[in-house]
């Protein structure tokens, strides 16, 4: 028992310590898309987005799981395992490289702008640099967070530094594109440098089979989700212009924010989780707190986002931007749904079973292609975010299935309503105050600001504080109450 104490002490800890640090970064990046918003037209944003979708969600396709195996290896020559899983890395960036150069000039034909291809040269030059970054799996694995931190904070730090100045100075979305290439590359020296194995090609058939047998579910949900911005980037030109693509690229930064967030405290318990895989009581007890700990900000962030948009346009990006105001606020509440049990993948891949994740993301494919593509081109952008959020509902519906069939004692439902409860209170004081103030300026919006933010706090700090009160002892080094295991039950 007093292993298990030692490892609930020591990943609860660091989970708590690195949440907090990782979010801070994470905010960096969501920052910098707003602040950088409003050097831009929607027209440039637009560009912008179209290189993101075109080239950037192409490297979806190497996400199959790499590191994740190796964290779960158990080999007795921890050097060989990392350069073997450095290798199929390594590997799998230069295929996606030559996939990418010969995707380019195809893209810049169907969206006929051929001014795409000599930044996204450069997006696709920084490949190399994410598997050169592979020490930091090291430390994740062996849950040395603090180093693990520090190779992690360097790209959104260097990328928001030289985003920010090549905007000043007047560069257009070449300032993103600049700011994305000297973050992966800086961040992939420092990893290097640091590194307490060398890099190495070492390729090993038996080892590559059995990444090949864990990665092919996660390479199909992978494809499967990029396919859904592509093709909403490609109706979006053809149906609401490179302006709509714009909004759409401004407001996907919600999602892309929330969804880097929500990894946070399930990837930093990760190696925790694979520690504990043949523990059903543990494992659950660990999603529970954890997707309860990422609902406690998650929820009132995408509510918030909903209901300030109008400021968030008005006093913040520019009037340019208020035809996205609509978008803006349905991807707030999207991300507010995607966030209830968010992280169940995480458990399954644990176990070593990531097979329905390729049953998974087909569903929600074909959930973006029966709603929210009529949507957008029967209806623009306000039929696109409906038919978006059909879509996150079908997902959330498929994830508590096979979360049932995981955890035999879950249910989604009163799950649901414990994270939704904080916001409630705090929606209706903001409606009230908006009823009893008719004058709008910016120092009343913040201060309705400041009273969501104080109502939502005092609603948490009231309804969780169970579990507040556990997180707090974790840090303070006190061991988990009696019973602690049993709890989520």
């Amino acid at each position: 028992m007093e292993a298990s104490d030692s490892l609930r002490v020591r990943a609860a800890r660091g989970t708590m310590v690195t949440a907090g640090f990782e979010v801070g970064l994470h905010a960096l990046s969501f920052l910098k898309g707003f602040v950088i918003a409003a050097f831009l037209t929607r027209t440039e944003y637009g560009l912008w987005g179209i290189l993101v979708v075109t080239i950037g969600t192409l490297t979806w396709l190497k996400e199959v799981g790499i590191s994740e195996k190796f964290v779960q290896q158990k080999e007795p020559d921890q050097r060989a395992a990392f350069q073997k899983a450095f290798t199929f890395d390594l590997a799998a960036n230069l295929v996606l490289m030559t996939l990418m150069l010969a995707l380019l000039p195809l893209f810049a034909l169907l969206y006929d702008q051929w001014e795409l291809i000599p930044p996204g040269l450069v997006i696709v030059a920084t490949l190399p640099a994410y598997s050169l970054r592979a020490p930091a799996w090291i430390y994740y694995r062996d849950m040395r967070y603090a180093r693990q931190r520090l190779l992690e904070a360097v790209d959104p730090v260097v990328a928001f530094v030289v985003s920010i100045a090549c905007a000043i100075a007047g560069l257009g979305y070449w300032s993103l594109v600049i700011g994305l290439f000297c973050g992966a590359w800086a961040a992939a020296v420092v990893a290097i440098a640091v590194s307490p194995h060398a890099l190495r090609w070492r390729w090993d058939a038996a080892t590559a089979r059995s990444y090949f047998s864990f990665s092919w579910p996660l390479f199909v949900a992978s494809a499967s989700g990029l396919l859904i911005p592509q093709v909403a980037a490609l109706a979006g030109n053809a149906f609401v212009g490179l302006a709509g693509v714009g909004a759409l690229a401004l407001a996907a930064t919600i999602s892309n924010y929330t969804d880097k967030v929500d990894q946070v405290i399930t990837w930093t318990l990760y190696p925790a989780i694979t520690r504990v895989s043949d523990r059903l009581d543990l494992m659950f007890e660990a999603f529970v707190k954890t997707n309860r700990l990422t609902l406690m900000w998650g929820l009132p962030f995408g509510v918030g986002v909903a209901l300030f948009a109008d400021d968030l346009v008005g006093y913040g990006i520019g009037d340019e931007w208020e035809p996205a105001i609509g978008i803006i606020q349905a991807f707030g509440l999207i991300a507010a749904l995607n966030h209830i049990g968010f992280n169940w993948s995480a458990f399954y891949r644990a176990r070593g079973d990531t097979r329905p994740l390729a049953v998974w993301a087909p569903i929600v494919l074909a959930a973006f292609l029966a709603f929210a593509l009529p949507g957008m081109i029967f209806w623009g952008l306000d039929g696109f975010a409906v038919g978006m959020a059909l879509m996150a509902l079908v997902s959330l519906i498929v994830r508590t299935v096979y979360l049932r069939r995981l955890f035999r004692g879950f249910r989604m439902l009163p799950h649901a309503v414990r994270a939704v409860a904080p916001t409630i209170p705090a929606v209706a004081v903001v409606l009230l105050a908006r009823l009893l103030v008719d004058d709008r300026n910016l120092g009343i919006a913040l201060g309705e600001l400041g009273l969501y933010l104080a109502v939502t706090a005092a609603a948490t700090m009231y309804l969780e504080r169970d579990l507040l009160r556990e997180v707090v002892g974790y840090l303070g080094g006190r061991k988990e109450p009696a019973g602690a295991e049993a709890a989520p039950a």
